[in-house]
């Protein structure tokens, strides 16, 4: 299954480039990086100057797929911008910029244990 807007949750996110869009402890809002960890109820992002460790309740996440997850960009409809770059946004709710796809989660939806939540389908080195 690829990696895409719709898929997200059911893959693996280690690895992936993350930014916290809103949170409940706005010292977080912000924070840019990798997802270098992810607990049921946490996510570690990795930053240039730090790691944060950035609880998934009560947080807003914007994923930036990949450049090869954002291959089926063509002929999907009008490209948007990142949330950050428009007037607000829905959780999932996705658009295709230049170099990839950005997908905004609400960090609800992602919290479970990684392994149960990829298992029910999806690519995940966790089977």
């Amino acid at each position: 299954m690829p990696l895409t807007a719709e898929t997200l949750t059911k893959h693996e996110l280690a690895g992936l480039p993350v930014r916290v869009v809103s949170a409940t402890n706005p010292a977080l809002e912000g924070i840019e990086g990798q997802v270098v960890s992810e607990t049921m109820r946490t996510l570690t992002v990795e930053s240039a100057s730090r790691s944060w460790q950035v609880p998934k309740q009560g947080t807003r996440f914007e994923f930036r797929l990949t450049d090869e997850a954002a291959v089926s960009c063509e002929g999907t409809g009008t490209p948007s911008k990142r949330e950050s770059e428009t007037a607000g946004g829905n959780s999932g709710q996705s658009g295709f910029c230049e170099g990839g796809a950005y997908v905004t989660v609400d960090g609800f939806t992602l919290l479970s244990r990684p392994a149960l939540r990829t298992e029910a389908g999806g690519n995940s080195k966790w089977r």
